[in-house]
């Protein structure tokens, strides 16, 4: 074989090789989502997004520069580092799970499970035990509710839905009697009777908050 056709067939084995590379598509890290990333995880997050107003694209499971902008968007949003990637954090506010395994349905239960908490943590600090459990229960009136997303993290993270998310205390390390409310009301108690609305009447300003009737009061928080 003489140097020429050597050559030549080196050159095409590279071609061969780079086409491998860019066109295969890119396997999901169970660590991170980012620019690159594709496949089922990636049109997840791409809908949950959308439907909460981030995204407006395709929902196509490629993590392009719309996706990554929206990540960013939401990452604000909840007081996260807005780098554009969705690592545990990010991910956990999106009420996702990076893991593969057969273990995915447990850890998204857990998953929601924390979120309810942190949010309870945030919003029912400091109010009696039976309040912060009406709190998780209104979350869940709404997710049951088709006027509302009909997932945990959905409703928690909709814009304006709750003080905790703007001014970042969602992102508080949830304490065990938030766990434990958060628990209670997904397996079923719910003080707040059906209420799809809580508000505390010394700091509220939303008219239309104000004009609801109000069905009953637990701590400082009137629900309706």
């Amino acid at each position: 074989m003489n140097f020429s056709r050597l050559t030549k067939i080196v050159a095409l084995l590279m071609t061969v090789v780079m086409l491998v590379i860019f066109i295969t598509p890119t396997v999901t890290s169970a660590e991170s989502l980012r620019r690159g990333s594709r496949g089922k995880q990636v049109s997840t997050l791409q809908t949950k997004l959308k439907r909460w107003g981030y995204y407006n694209g395709s929902i196509d499971g490629i993590f392009g520069s719309g996706t990554e902008t929206a990540v960013r968007k939401f990452q604000r949003a909840c007081g996260l580092t807005a780098d554009g990637i969705v690592g545990p954090k990010t991910a956990a506010a999106l009420g996702m799970s990076l893991a593969t395994s057969s273990s995915t349905s447990s850890s998204s239960s857990s998953g929601d499970l924390y979120l309810l908490a942190r949010l309870v943590h945030g919003e029912a600090r400091g109010e009696p035990y039976k309040g912060k459990v009406a709190v998780a229960a209104v979350v869940l009136n709404r997710v049951k509710n088709s006027s509302f997303p009909n997932t945990i993290a959905g409703v928690i993270y909709q814009r304006g839905a709750f003080d905790a998310v703007s001014d970042g205390q969602i992102n508080l390390t949830p304490d065990n009697e938030s766990i434990k409310a958060a628990q209670d009301a997904m397996n079923g108690w719910d003080p707040s009777n059906g209420c799809l609305y809580y508000y505390n009447p010394a700091t509220a300003t939303s008219k239309w908050m104000l004009s609801r009737p109000v069905l009953l009061k637990i701590g400082r928080h009137a629900f309706c």
